[in-house]
């Protein structure tokens, strides 16, 4: 078994790729499919004047709508169909999970297995429905305040964009469903990953303006470029990293036959709270800026605009609060997605053990100080990751277009995906196996 494995990862080459039929048409739809996608981001909202909301937008470019417009592909800056993007669904998926965990309800609807999940996702589409059509009518009021964005406020023009925004939500919804089921890779993932790498381009262009015009050094452009593999290397090496307890099951008699006893490993994450602590950290530390920024009051009182001043981009009390919530963030997430009790439960119910440690509650303990411990390394990683942009942004002026939370996805999916592919090739070169030994088989029958 271990030689076929040896001999498997040895042939995952071009030619293996060739032959597996199956994946190139999953890549292909894949692609067809994130085209459609970037293709919508171009497609504007009806009854919207788009030099006008350009203005617009560019003085709100650096709070939350930055970052949503980063994340959409540029949809929110171009106002289209896309706008709201993926982000109603993940912000329900993410109410989902916290709701499993304090409804006993869902609880229990969460341990049913399958069943209890497509129940879960339905709950979810709803939800993601709901939250579409509270913002999709929140932009429509504010496009209307907006000064000659929307050619003819009124109702009509309400109905339409809502319907417009949430079909368009929904749509993608969709869409990443069919990524995961008929492509390649983790649908809703690859439409936040396109949406990111599509700004890339225009990103790399800038700065090597800046360099041809001056205004950047040559060796401030290398250094960059070398200091950007050297955090791919470090989110790559983190994100794999493991720390796995050893899992011992007891000898067993099934008639006359005693079977030995068997032995696997409970992989434990690094980082099990994913990108989800930046996205949050940073969302509620740019609410704030946006905030203010659309209320236009001049008589701002002075210890308002004192605070919104610290909390900018760069600035020491920003960099503080970041890190703390990243941190906070990174234990209560951690705790909402892995729960050690109901880990130790499935461990004593197949009875399974930690050497050491007794089944139950001992073992739950037991996880729980080495998951506390590893996020605590998690969470450090996270906190140096994220913060590396806003210290170089800070100290040389540059407008990083990938920060700490869009080179994590970036990377996070990128691994996530070529495992897939790998893992399918794994399968391909199987069934190639198993064919040509029934062949054998036949022939010496024969």
């Amino acid at each position: 078994m271990a030689s076929a494995a040896e001999q498997l990862a040895s042939n995952l080459n071009f030619s293996a790729f060739a032959k597996a039929e199956d994946l190139k048409k999953r890549i292909w739809f894949t692609i067809g499919a994130l085209l459609v996608y970037r293709l919508g981001t171009y497609i504007p909202l009806p009854g919207i004047n788009p030099d006008a909301f350009a203005q617009a937008f560019s003085s709100q470019s650096k709070g939350v709508l930055g970052m949503f417009n980063m994340f959409a592909g540029g949809a929110v800056e171009r106002m289209a169909i896309f706008a709201l993007g993926i982000m109603p669904y993940i912000s329900a998926s993410i109410i989902m999970q916290l709701m499993t965990s304090v409804i006993p309800t869902l609880e229990a609807l969460k341990k049913e297995g399958e069943q209890g999940r497509k129940v879960i996702n339905q709950y979810t589409r709803y939800g993601t429905v709901l939250l579409a059509l509270v913002q999709a009518y929140g932009i429509a009021v504010g496009l209307e305040g907006g000064n000659g964005i929307v050619s003819d406020p009124g109702m009509f023009f309400r109905i339409s964009t809502v319907i417009t925004l949430v079909g368009g939500t929904m749509f993608l919804m969709w869409l990443g469903e069919q990524i995961t089921a008929r492509g390649i890779g983790n649908g809703i993932s690859l439409i936040i990953f396109s949406g990111i790498v599509a700004g890339l381009p225009q990103a790399i262009s800038g700065t090597l303006e800046l360099g041809r015009t001056g205004a950047l050094s040559t060796g401030l452009i290398l250094a960059i470029i070398v200091l950007a593999v050297v955090v791919i290397a470090l989110i790559v090496f983190f994100e794999r990293a493991q720390r796995r307890l050893l899992i011992q099951y007891p000898k067993r008699q099934v008639g006359n036959r005693m079977f030995q006893g068997d032995t696997s490993h409970l992989p434990l994450k690094l980082n099990t709270a994913g990108v989800i602590p930046p996205i949050f950290a940073s969302s509620l530390l740019l609410l704030p800026a946006t905030v203010a920024g659309f209320s236009q009051t001049t008589n701002m009182p002075a210890w308002a605009s004192t605070v919104l001043a610290a909390l900018g981009h760069g600035q020491p009390l920003y960099m503080a609060f970041y890190a703390a919530m990243i941190v906070f963030f990174a234990f209560f997430y951690t705790a909402i997605v892995f729960n050690p009790k109901d880990t130790a439960d499935q461990l004593k119910k197949h009875s399974g053990f930690i050497p050491g440690y007794r089944p139950g509650e001992r073992t739950a303990d037991y996880i729980d100080y080495v998951l506390t411990r590893i996020t605590v390394v998690g969470a450090i990683y996270l906190v140096l990751v994220c913060l590396l942009p806003e210290f170089l942004i800070s100290a040389t002026g540059v407008p990083f277009y990938l920060g700490g939370t869009s080179l994590l996805i970036v990377v996070s999916v990128t691994l996530d995906t070529v495992a897939q592919i790998q893992g399918h090739l794994i399968a391909h070169q199987y069934e190639g196996l198993i064919k040509k030994s029934k062949l054998r088989g036949g022939k010496k029958a024969r």
